[in-house]
């Protein structure tokens, strides 16, 4: 290691006094000119880790759905996956470290990880479309040169294309080819190959669709894909990016939070619309009725339309894969009940956090997860797919061998790195019409109940301790008993509260057979909270 060039770059890149940043399930996310030094020192972990695991690793600049002066960084693992949770402290530990203990702390991962620091190591690195990403991605490269990593700059990319490129590279092209007209490539093929069965008669409309792609990089790269997409595919962008900022009164998260159409965007009834977020890992999905009411189709109606289609197919192969649908508490209690009893689909809940619900998603043949938010996908194992693709070529039966191809096609078009709001979409797409289902149609597979988020700042959120995957609370004391005691007021209700990973707040969310009793609910959970968990300011007002 160049201990002088890592000192005179480390200068050029210095860290603000007193500013402590934790790596969390999104990486590190904060203003934009608070990351200079923390996009720079990922340059050099990035490398480390590359050199740890003898693979490319991803850097990816991206904030998601945060405002358009915000900027974050994230690293990709070599199959496309998140970073490592025991290098997640790693990147806490360098990203924190004053400049003159830089090195000592870089030795110590290395003697901890046993990284070998004459291995080569090579880093692929994108970024969105934020005004201070180019300028930060360029302070990464800065930090792989100086450890003497070499480099891939994919520029404008969403985050799944970048889990897609690493993962590419490091199957050598298993997994696909290592460029983004490989990636267009392989989802417009499957996607092609599924709509060549749909039965004609099922009218064009059903492939309108118009998208909010939050006026950042989905926009862009939804562009370059459109050539790949078949005729009868029509879809309509707004919020492009070209007019107004990234995020701002549009996009996934907007549309759930405030379960409104985003701006920019004129609905007519019955139309099917969805939003992408910032980086297009999210999706959501949205119609007026004839009444001019807003429904809102978030990720657990979405996992049971994949689902439901899934498991049809599944039948038809008859062979004994083992299918599970996983979410974390916020999934809606109705859409947990459809998915248990009318479905018969086991469904297991895991803490908030894609890392959780894709680690238990592994555990099964056929796994699907989505947040309520909109951002999943589904992974089949290894075995299911050698399978699936044997049945392809080998099946005599013809409808077994049918359903084996639609398979085959659906484990093509879904991204199953992360998720992937392009994908995600050309899957809903095609599940849609190959079912000849309209929105409407989809949308009364059951009524979501309905439920309410709310926040409370604390002075400390480490007050709150959770368990039975964040459903329960085991501290403060009292708190959990007088959750209770409020949920057995209300019919069909559930309460839980959880620490937010990223601020001092105490996340709420209730649900309840009415609005007025879900409100009512969290109202009164927020007061408890509020009460014993040191909450600071005024006591929440209904």
């Amino acid at each position: 290691m160049d201990s002088e060039a890592l000192k005179k770059y480390s200068a050029l890149h210095p860290k603000p006094a007193g500013l402590t940043l934790q790596y969390g399930t999104a990486g590190f996310r904060s203003k934009a000119e608070q990351l200079d030094h923390i996009v720079f020192r990922m340059g050099l972990l990035a490398v480390l880790r590359s050199k740890a695991v003898t693979a490319t690793i991803g850097i990816m600049v991206t904030a998601s759905h945060n405002p358009e002066e915000d900027n974050g960084v994230k690293l990709v693992d070599p199959l496309g996956e998140m970073l490592h949770p025991s290098w997640e402290e790693y990147a806490t530990q360098l990203a924190n470290a004053e400049e003159q203990e830089l090195q000592k702390v870089i030795t110590e991962i290395c003697q901890k990880a046993a990284v070998n620091l004459h291995k080569d190591a090579s880093v692929f690195i994108g970024r969105d479309t934020r005004p201070s990403s180019e300028k930060l991605s360029q302070s990464v490269i800065d930090g792989i040169q100086v450890l003497g990593g070499q480099y891939h700059d994919y520029g404008l990319v969403t985050t799944p294309q970048l889990h897609y490129l690493v993962c590419c590279q490091n199957t050598q092209g298993q997994y696909g080819k290592a460029t983004l007209e490989g990636y267009y490539e392989k989802l417009s093929k499957a996607f092609i190959e599924l709509i060549k069965q749909v039965n004609s008669s099922s009218g064009e409309s059903q492939r309108q669709l118009k998208i909010d792609c939050a006026n950042g990089i989905g926009a862009l790269k939804l562009s370059e894909m459109k050539p790949y997409f078949p005729q009868e595919v029509l879809i309509h962008i707004y919020n492009d990016g070209t007019k107004e900022k990234l995020n701002h009164l549009c996009g996934a998260d907007f549309v759930k939070v405030h379960q409104k159409p985003p701006g920019g965007l004129d609905m007519k009834p019955n139309e099917r619309c969805c939003s992408f977020d910032g980086d297009a890992d999210r999706i959501v999905y949205y119609y007026k009725d004839t009444a001019g009411h807003f429904h809102l189709i978030d990720g657990d109606k979405i996992a049971t339309l994949i689902s439901i289609f899934l498991k049809e197919l599944l039948a038809k192969v008859k062979q004994n894969f083992k299918m599970a649908v996983v979410q974390t508490a916020y999934a809606n209690g109705n859409s947990t009940r459809y998915l248990q009893e009318t479905l018969k689909v086991p469904v297991h809940c895991v803490k908030t956090g894609v890392k959780h619900l894709h680690h238990k998603a592994q555990e099964f043949d056929v796994g699907v997860y989505f947040e309520a938010n909109g951002h999943g996908t589904v992974l089949f194992s290894k075995a299911a797919e050698t399978k699936i693709r044997q049945l392809v070529k080998e099946e005599k039966d013809g409808e077994k061998r049918e359903a084996a191809k639609m398979l085959e096609n659906m484990i093509d078009l879904i991204n199953q790195t992360v998720g992937d709001a392009v994908s995600d979409m050309l899957v809903i797409e095609a599940i849609l019409a190959l079912k000849g289902l309209t929105v409407q149609q989809w949308d009364s597979l059951y009524a979501d109940l309905p439920n309410r988020l709310l926040k409370v700042q604390v002075a400390d959120r480490r007050v709150i301790d959770t368990t039975d995957a964040e459903r329960r609370a085991l501290t403060p004391p009292g708190l959990q008993e007088k959750i209770d005691a409020l949920v057995k007021k209300y019919n069909l209700s559930r309460a839980f509260v959880r620490p937010s990973g990223t601020e001092d707040v105490v996340r709420i969310y209730a649900e309840a057979d009415t609005q007025e009793n879900a409100d009512a609910l969290a109202h009164e959970v927020s007061l408890a909270v509020f009460h014993l968990a040191g909450g600071k300011g005024a006591p929440p007002q209904p």
